[in-house]
Formats: structure tokens, sequence, C-alpha cells
């Protein structure tokens, strides 16, 4: 009986350390310095956009607001200020490798948004005090990179 309890308990913590171990982390954000290692040309335009200073133009106090926040950051981590390049195109610590981002399948299957049109209404909408409309073929000229 003793020993039918100790070996149903270790196959429960078994299975238990099996699910853990093979359970996938959630793609995490790397930062505008990681992307512009092989993308210098698209980081190049980036760096004179409005993103780029989205951070640096809220006030102190609204620095300090989720709702600010949100949408001047990347990923909701100030550590990664700007609208750098994963808000739209997905956190990229599964396709930031050149193996991957050389074949677009594999870097679209792990994360990669290639033509994130809908992404920029997340922020650009009636939600934000500054909202005046929003139209992609009028805006995309501004950060076309």
């Amino acid at each position: 009986m003793r020993l039918t309890r100790v070996f149903t308990i270790s196959t429960i913590v078994i299975a238990i350390a099996a699910m853990a171990y093979t359970a996938k982390a959630a793609p995490t954000y790397v930062g505008v310095n990681q992307c512009k290692m092989c993308h210098m040309k698209q980081y190049n335009v980036w760096k004179d956009t409005a993103h780029a200073k989205a951070f640096d133009v809220l006030k102190p106090a609204d620095q300090a607001k989720p709702e600010c926040v949100k949408c001047h950051v990347t990923g909701d981590n100030k550590a990664l200020p700007g609208v750098q390049c994963e808000a739209c195109h997905g956190p990229g610590s599964e396709y930031k490798s050149f193996a991957v981002m050389k074949n677009v399948k594999e870097a679209e299957a792990k994360g990669l948004d290639p033509k994130p049109v809908n992404v920029c209404v997340k922020c650009h909408n009636k939600n934000s005090p500054t909202f005046k409309g929003f139209d992609f073929k009028t805006m995309w000229p501004k950060i076309k990179h």
C-alpha cells in the first residue's frame, strides 16, 4: 500500500515536472538595439520619427499613467521607450536570429508580423486624447521603412 502511494506521488511529480519543462514561455521583447543589428536602414528611418520619440513627448505626469504609457513604450515596458519595431511587428525573442529571419515563413510562424496594418489602431483611436482620426494610407508614408 505504502509503495503504491509513493509510486503514485512520484508519477504525479514527474508528470508535473515534465509539463513545466515542455511549457513554452511567451515570446519576449528584445528591443530596437537587437533589431538594428540587421536592419540598420529601417532603424535610421525609425529613429527620426514621432514613434521613436513617443515616450519623450509625454509630460512627466503622463509618464506615470499606465493608460498613456501603454501606447508610448514597447511591450508596456518603460525600459523600451518609444514605439519600437516590436510594438508593431511583435515580440522578437523567437524570430530575432538570422537563421529564422532569413526564412519569412518561419519568422512569421515564430511571431513576426511583417505587415501590421491593424496594429496602428490599438493606439491611434478615440481613447487617445490627441486623436484626430486615423487613415493608414495617409500616415504610412511618415513611417515607411
